[in-house]
């Protein structure tokens, strides 16, 4: 047995149900895993909410870390009492104990943590894939300025200390001073707290007038119009989420006129696809983070009963960094 999270009808925090869920064996491809730490992400809001649709029960959660128990038929690179973290669907993470596909789990270095596994598989592989793979048609290059929004957040927190690892100027945004100056300190070139600045004409500024090759997005709705007047001709818009809802149809037209621009709405899922993908990403991740240059900030832990408290609090964007959920 096990105890899970579990939501009977979309809606607020308040329909995340504490429930006892049988476990059983693992099938071929799969593993059972108990966890030690539990990762809280906004793609789980989405699905609380409803914008991302799933059926009906949903057991929430896309990441973890924790002890594998057994391993299934066919699976080769992991074994019972490895250690092991994931960013993976099906959702389910919000658990103790929980049988899942092995493909994207990957054995967690020992030099790693469990809670620090749970806090950076997704958020640390969703930058990987942006500053690594997301890239616009004229490459990223040393000294090139990027603009990052959410830049305090747990995803946006990991992509100020890569950028500046591999050369970029990262310009941040953030919605206070304070959140502003966490961004600084981990690594971004430049902060802009857009509840008090146009961030459009601050990057004219910062920029000499040229604009962006690239806008990194997981805000949505309220920054997407100012996003695209920051980028130069042919600048890449690179959308990975909606924290502020969906973006609002648009003419492609629109985009020819403002500079043949490019716009691509990306998910960690499809990058992570396959096992020997998910793997090369992983390592990628597990090297920068052991080489110190990239340290993954836990700000908030709540147990697992009071994954609702986690919820309200990410939503109303009173958090910074990672938070992980207690077992």
């Amino acid at each position: 047995m096990s105890l899970a999270i579990q939501i009977d009808q979309n809606g607020g925090p308040e329909e995340l149900k504490l429930v006892e869920v049988t476990v059983g064996d693992p099938g071929p491809g799969e593993i059972r895993i108990r966890h030690h730490a539990i990762g809280l992400n906004f793609i789980d809001v989405y699905q609380r909410t409803g914008l991302y649709a799933l059926p009906m029960p949903l057991k929430l959660g896309m990441e973890a870390a924790g002890v594998v128990e057994a391993v299934g038929e066919g699976v080769t690179h992991l074994k019972a009492g490895d250690r092991a973290a994931y960013a993976s669907q099906p959702p389910g993470s919000y658990c103790e104990v929980r049988v899942m596909p092995a493909k994207c789990v990957c054995k967690l270095p020992d030099a790693i943590s469990f809670e620090t596994g749970a806090a950076m598989m997704l958020k640390g592989l969703t930058a990987q894939y942006l500053l690594k793979k997301t890239l616009p048609i004229e490459g990223l290059h040393h000294g090139d300025h990027v603009l990052f929004h959410a830049a305090a957040g747990g995803v946006g927190l990991i992509a100020c200390q890569w950028a500046k690892a591999l050369g970029l100027q990262l310009i941040a945004t953030a919605g206070s001073d304070a959140k502003c100056a966490l961004a600084l300190a981990n690594g971004a070139a430049h902060a802009i707290n857009y509840r008090t600045e146009d961030f459009a004409a601050r990057v004219k500024e910062i920029t000499g007038g040229k604009g962006l090759k690239v806008v990194y997005d997981s805000v949505g709705k309220d920054t997407w119009d100012k996003s695209l007047d920051c980028l130069r001709p042919f600048g890449l818009m690179a959308s990975f989420g909606n924290a502020s809802g969906p973006v609002a149809p648009f003419a492609p037209a629109m985009l020819g006129a403002k500079g043949s621009l490019y716009v691509t709405r990306q998910t960690l899922f499809t990058h992570i696809a396959t096992r020997e993908s998910t793997q090369a990403m992983a390592d990628d991740l597990f090297a920068v983070v052991q080489s110190g240059q990239v340290k993954i900030h836990i700000e908030q832990r709540f147990p697992l009963a009071q994954v609702a408290d986690a919820h309200r609090a990410l939503e109303a964007r009173q958090t910074t960094g990672s938070t992980i959920l207690t077992l």
